[in-house]
């Protein structure tokens, strides 16, 4: 067995809420972990918490339930019985970059000074948001409000808003790129057999890309298994601000830039409706019409209606599900609202693994790693 020393959390960074996962400060000590417990997923689509720009990272993961590459397992005298063929659930392209630029100068976490910051797990709306005001280097204050969601009312669809409004008398030029980023990267570990596999090369071949007014699709086939999957991502920029954008996709890779001039406490604020449909039997071109369909709809719907299309779904499973503690004393030296908040992100988790799973199993991490490769267990 693997043991790990148990480092605990400051409650000045992670403050207890009944209803959220709350974190004041970044912190990127814990960077791995909290990239798990801000994971979002509806049973069939899953998101790791990282954070929007990209970096820092542990790993970037977009996971699909049942989406997997095959490979042949290896052994060193072989006999009847052993099994053959291994799988291992993929790390797919990540939609969710959204990076910002202001004077030229990117917001980077590391080295950014932060005059605040909050992340926060809203486990009764199923969204995730940051609040950071950022001092830039030449000393403009920066508001930065962002969310991201997966839907459990449409197993196909995320969605990510990302708000920057400048706080100082004077205008500053703003670049968004928003990102859509191929063959990312698998875990592996040769010291932890419970870690995925690790691949050699690219497992994801290209198929279609393509990219047409604010919207940009790629897709890709595995290499072994035969498996298909489209995703895409579509977006309107919100501004009284003139502006300006440009696309480019290749096979792996997809952007759409917004650069303007934007002027003192006049938000700028990018929507961005992602959508991720897969096939064992469907090819790339029926996969993307498909995704054009639900990012159609998605524009069509529009932000708000989509929230509180989850807020609705969330409200009923609440009702039905929520496990109270009516004790306010310490349990085994733990706060009651510490145990409260443990059980309702486990209730939250037990969701985001089987909501939408139709079809499918429950992998032992849900959708928020490569742990187990992705695999079912039947105990």
């Amino acid at each position: 067995m693997i043991r790990s020393a148990k480092i605990s959390a400051p409650r000045q960074v992670y403050p207890v809420d009944e209803w959220c996962i709350v974190e004041k400060k970044f912190y990127p000590r814990f960077l791995g972990q909290t990239e798990t417990i801000f994971s979002l997923a509806n049973g069939y689509l899953g998101l790791r918490g990282g954070f929007e720009e990209g970096k820092p990272a542990c790993q970037s993961g977009t996971f699909i339930n049942g989406f997997y590459e095959s490979w042949p397992i290896p052994y060193g005298e072989s006999a009847f019985g052993f099994a053959k063929t291994g799988q291992t659930m993929l790390n797919l392209a990540d939609c969710k970059i959204i990076q910002l630029y202001v004077d030229d100068e990117p917001f980077f976490l590391p080295t950014a000074k932060l005059v605040t910051f909050e992340r926060r797990l809203n486990m009764r709306e199923g969204v995730l948001t940051r609040d950071v005001l950022w001092e830039t280097p030449s000393g403009k204050l920066v508001q930065i409000n962002s969310m991201r969601m997966v839907s459990f009312r449409h197993r196909h669809l995320a969605l990510a808003t990302y708000r920057v409004t400048i706080l100082s008398e004077d205008e500053a030029p703003v670049t968004i790129v928003s990102s859509l980023v191929g063959n990312q990267p698998n875990q592996s570990s040769v010291d932890d057999p419970r870690q995925a596999k690790g691949f050699a090369g690219s497992v994801l071949e290209p198929q279609q890309y393509y990219s047409r007014d604010q919207r940009v699709v790629m897709s890709h086939r595995t290499a072994s298994s035969q498996m298909t999957v489209a995703c895409g991502a579509d977006h309107v920029l919100e501004t009284t601000t003139p502006f300006t954008r440009r696309l480019h996709t290749d096979e792996d890779n997809a952007q759409v830039v917004y650069s303007l001039n934007a002027q003192p406490g006049v938000p700028v604020e990018l929507f961005k409706f992602i959508s991720y449909h897969s096939s064992h039997s469907a090819g790339a071109a029926e996969l993307c019409q498909r995704l054009e369909r639900t990012l159609d709809f998605a524009r069509s719907e529009g932000c708000e209606q989509l929230l509180a299309g989850q807020k609705s779904y969330l409200d009923d499973f609440w009702e039905r599900s929520d496990v109270v503690l009516e004790t306010k004393e310490r349990l085994n030296c733990v706060e009651a609202g510490e145990l409260q908040q443990a059980l309702r992100w486990n209730l939250f988790q037990i969701l985001q693994a089987s909501g939408r799973a139709e079809g499918t199993g429950i992998p032992a991490k849900g959708l928020t790693g490569q742990t187990y490769e992705g695999h079912y267990f039947w105990d």
